[in-house]
């Protein structure tokens, strides 16, 4: 039987993939502006899970991207980095409150998920610029797109993370 997690961390994985291909790999926002929201998956996956994992899961949420996007294992790579470099990012936005056993997302401060959000974001920009333009000559565009469509995921991110927010008030 599986439990309420594993359903919602599945469902998740579902939800965001098909949301990617289906919405936003079809929109370019001024010509060139395509959100990369399925990154949010990374940001709410649950904190004290099994890391070998949540690097598989990542590694198989890049790849689906990958396949219906066809961009050749760029996402994949830039999404498995995220996964590897999560435990490091959380451990400097949260300190050592992160290692504790009962620390949740909710609980922090929402300048804390802001920055977390954030950092995932530009890391896994970064990665995924490097790897599509693969020129060090072209640093500039790099840092560009990352800048820019970085924005435009964080904007929808913190969004759809507003939205969705398990956080009952």
């Amino acid at each position: 039987m599986i439990n309420s997690t594993s359903f919602l961390i599945v469902l998740r994985f579902i939800l965001l993939v098909l949301v990617q291909v289906l919405v936003f790999n079809k929109l370019n926002f001024f010509g060139y502006i395509n959100p990369l929201i399925y990154i949010l998956f990374l940001y709410w996956y649950p904190i004290k899970q099994n890391r070998t994992t949540f690097i598989i899961l990542c590694f198989f949420l890049g790849l689906c991207v990958d396949i219906f996007s066809d961009t050749l294992a760029i996402n994949a790579a830039a999404t498995v980095t995220i996964a590897y470099l999560r435990p490091t990012i959380m451990r400097f936005v949260f300190g050592v409150n992160y290692e504790f056993q009962s620390f949740k997302l909710n609980n922090s401060t929402k300048a804390q998920q802001f920055t977390f959000l954030a950092l995932l974001i530009i890391i896994h920009h970064l990665v995924y610029f490097t790897l599509e333009i693969f020129s060090f000559s072209n640093s500039l565009l790099i840092l560009q797109k990352t800048l820019i469509v970085g924005v435009s995921t964080l904007i929808l991110g913190i969004l759809f993370s507003t939205l969705f927010s398990s956080k009952k008030e």
